[in-house]
C-alpha cells in the first residue's frame, strides 16, 4: 500500500509542477507560451538513465562509465532546462514572473521524476517495471 501512496503523490507534484508551468504561459499579464518548450526536457531528463539502468549490470560495486555518462547528461538537461526560462526573460521574449513561476515549476517536476527514481529505483518486489 507505501507504493500506491508513494505513486499518488507523485502524480499530485507532477500536476502541480505542470500548473506553474501553466500559470507562467497562460496568465493574461504574461500570454507568451514559450516556456512550453521545457516539457521536452521533462520528457528527455529520465531517458538517459533509464537507457544506462537496461545496459548495465549493477552488480559491480565499482563505477561504471555507462552510468556516469548517463548521469552526466541528464545533469546538462535539467541544467539547461533551468537556463532557457532565464535566458528567455533576459531576451525579454517572458516576463520575470513568467520565469519565477516556470522556474518553480522546474524545480517541483523535476524533484517528482528524483522522487519517482527514489521510490521505483530499488530491485526489491515492488518496482516501476510492474506498471
Amino acid at each position: 500500500m507505501a507504493g500506491i501512496k508513494a505513486l499518488i503523490s507523485l502524480s499530485f507534484g507532477g500536476a502541480i509542477g505542470l500548473m506553474f508551468l501553466m500559470l507562467g504561459c497562460a496568465l493574461p499579464v504574461y500570454d507568451k507560451y514559450w516556456p512550453l518548450f521545457l516539457l521536452f526536457f521533462y520528457i528527455l531528463s529520465p531517458i538517459p538513465y533509464c537507457i544506462s539502468r537496461r545496459v548495465v549490470d549493477d552488480t559491480d560495486s565499482a563505477s561504471n562509465a555507462c552510468k556516469e555518462l548517463a548521469i552526466f547528461l541528464t545533469t546538462g538537461i535539467v541544467i539547461s532546462a533551468f537556463g532557457l526560462p532565464i535566458v528567455f526573460a533576459r531576451a525579454e521574449v517572458i516576463a520575470w514572473g513568467a520565469c519565477a513561476l516556470v522556474l518553480t515549476g522546474n524545480v517541483v517536476i523535476f524533484g517528482t521524476i528524483l522522487g519517482f527514481f527514489i521510490v521505483f529505483g530499488s530491485n526489491d518486489d515492488f518496482s516501476w517495471q510492474q506498471w
